[in-house]
């Protein structure tokens, strides 16, 4: 991909799963990367959050060009030292990938606690808002800045006993469409992706929601590819996203979900 060598990228939920395969995909690609994670236990959230030391071996990766920093996305000074951060480290931001996210939940809407639903608003939705609100003033300094969000097949389905899950995901879409056309007349594009059944720690907690065996038993919904979205899979679209080579797009959604919402 063109003209990625000395651009500066951040990435919420950087220490595994999707973010952490991003940041490994940007550095490959040049550039230099803030990895960014909470790193500490959420009490509303069944399954643990990333730690320090899973931060530390994905910024081990990049050598000078990573940088880790703990920060929970929905705290907006948390995100404003992280965002600062980044600048005062490299000099400039010209992506921000919003790919932290949580699940919870495995009731119906009705029986949701309050906690449970706020752990997973602010953490998927209301964590983009305050990452895109930190940063876009930084981005728009970039010749070629680039917002990037992480939703899901569920932005645009209604899961059973995950609700507070789809209607993140879905205002996660809502809002990427809205900051597209915010954006009109300065150098930023903003877009989304919309992984499938992905193989990663939040997936594991859906089965374990679910009352599934395995992981893969979430190959009956990723027809016809026939088999679990990779990380790394999703974290290459992300990357084209941010490259020169995704200028002309903005406001989209790219699916990347083995056609499980293309097809029954």
């Amino acid at each position: 991909m063109r003209g990625m060598s000395g651009s500066v990228a951040l990435v919420t939920g950087g220490a595994r799963g999707i973010g952490a395969a991003t940041v490994e995909r940007l550095l490959d690609d040049g550039w230099s990367v803030a990895v960014v994670d909470r790193c500490r236990p959420h009490p509303d959230v069944g399954y643990p959050m990333a730690s320090a030391d899973e931060m530390a071996a994905v910024v081990a990766t990049g050598g000078e060009r990573a940088w880790g920093y703990e920060a929970d996305v929905a705290d907006p000074d948390e995100m404003a030292g992280a965002v600062a951060g980044t600048v005062n480290r490299f000099g400039r931001l010209d992506a921000v990938v919003c790919a932290a996210g949580v699940v919870a939940g495995g009731r119906p809407v009705w029986e949701i606690t309050d906690g449970q639903w706020a752990a997973v608003l602010s953490t998927d939705l209301t964590g983009v808002f305050v990452t895109v609100r930190a940063s876009v003033p930084y981005l728009v300094e970039s010749p070629a800045g680039r917002v990037v969000a992480v939703a899901s097949a569920a932005g645009t389905l209604g899961l059973a006993s995950m609700a507070a899950y789809s209607a993140a995901k879905h205002g996660v879409v809502g809002l990427t469409r809205a900051l597209a056309a915010d954006l009109a007349g300065t150098s930023v594009t903003a877009n989304a992706v919309a992984p499938g059944s992905t193989d990663t720690a939040a997936l594991a907690e859906s089965a374990r929601i679910y009352g599934l065996g395995s992981v893969e038993d979430f190959v009956s919904h990723q027809t016809p590819l026939g088999r679990l979205i990779q990380p790394v899979e999703v974290a290459a679209t992300i990357a084209w996203l941010c490259s020169e080579d995704s200028s002309a797009i903005t406001g989209a959604v790219i699916p990347v979900d083995g056609g499980m919402t293309a097809t029954p």
